[in-house]
């Protein structure tokens, strides 16, 4: 995959491109039921497939204090896009300086002449331009003009519900790793650097990675069964993966608790894994987060989690 870090880099002319525009935050079952439609009807022309999204995500310049936290990283993101069968990913970087181009430039100047699209296709909630002015309207309209047609996706519901990453983070705020893997077509994943801790879990028996977490959301406090897969160069070897009981918390069974953590312990693995990159899924919740009497009832609860875990991953 191509990746074009802002439209005014194009350094070639696209062939026969087929387009969609967004954010895709956690690149969800929704998102990819666009992605399926562009992919196929860029096939169709013999074209290619381009991704148009940006980075930070528009609230973060646009409402600071209100702008959530993301499920991926720009580095899953680009990754994601590159599984799905995407040729193109334009990331264009949303300064204040672009924040005022209105929706009428928008279409006519990053859209059309930089990428030249045969048709474009957005979600049905996408919006556009300086204060969000561009409806679906200035983009029907002004698409045929141009030369392209314009294309809404309807909403993809779960359950009798739309799926979108405002309901995947309230399920991970609540712990329900395993419905927001539903809505994600895959499990929840953190990326980030193992970093040395305080070596409670090697003093109980259960040595953990601790986690320094590149995303802006972990699931609810609790314990986790998942996998973890090593990053970059080193040994294990890239892609190399294990499996995990992860805690999330602050440790309140200890009276030095501090901020939220992310500690796996991986099972069946000997190794020095410090100042590895790691990717941490989280596919089942074994137990919320509870404080303990004492270090020995910790260590007891621990040795039922790593078995509970087992069960879990190894269930077909």
């Amino acid at each position: 995959m191509e990746y074009v870090p802002g439209s005014a880099l194009l350094s070639r002319r696209l062939e026969r491109p087929v387009l969609t525009i967004g954010n895709f935050d956690g690149l969800h079952v929704g998102h990819r039921a666009i992605m399926q439609t562009v992919i196929e009807r860029a096939r169709a022309h013999s074209g290619e497939v381009v991704v148009y999204t940006f980075d930070p995500h528009p609230r973060k310049v646009l409402q600071p204090d209100k702008a959530p936290g993301l499920l991926t990283t720009l580095e899953q993101k680009l990754e994601l896009l590159e599984q799905i069968g995407v040729d193109v990913a334009i990331v264009e970087p949303f300064t204040t300086q672009f924040r005022e181009t209105t929706a009428e430039e928008f279409v006519q100047r990053y859209i059309h002449e930089r990428i030249r699209p045969l048709e474009v296709y957005v979600g049905y909630d996408f919006h556009f331009g300086r204060d969000r002015e561009g409806s679906m309207r200035v983009l029907t309209e002004m698409g045929p003009r141009l030369g392209f047609a314009v294309t809404i996706i309807p909403e993809v519901t779960v359950d009798g519900r739309d799926v979108n990453s405002t309901r995947i983070r309230d399920l991970l705020g609540q712990g329900s790793v395993e419905e927001a893997a539903q809505l994600l077509g895959r499990p929840f994943a953190v990326r980030g650097e193992v970093v040395v801790g305080d070596r409670r879990g090697r003093g109980l028996g259960f040595p953990t990675a601790n986690l320094a977490p590149e995303n802006e959301v972990l699931p609810a406090g609790g314990v986790y069964a998942g996998t973890l897969v090593f990053l970059g160069e080193g040994e294990p070897a890239a892609g190399t993966r294990a499996r995990a009981v992860t805690n999330v918390g602050q440790r309140p069974t200890f009276e030095d608790a501090r901020g939220l953590v992310a500690e796996a312990h991986l099972l069946d693995f000997d190794g020095d894994v410090y100042g590895r990159r790691v990717e941490l899924t989280f596919e089942h919740r074994i137990r919320a987060e509870r404080r303990f009497p004492d270090v020995d009832a910790l260590r007891e609860q621990i040795g039922r989690d790593v078995e509970a875990a087992r069960a879990l991953l190894d269930a077909p």
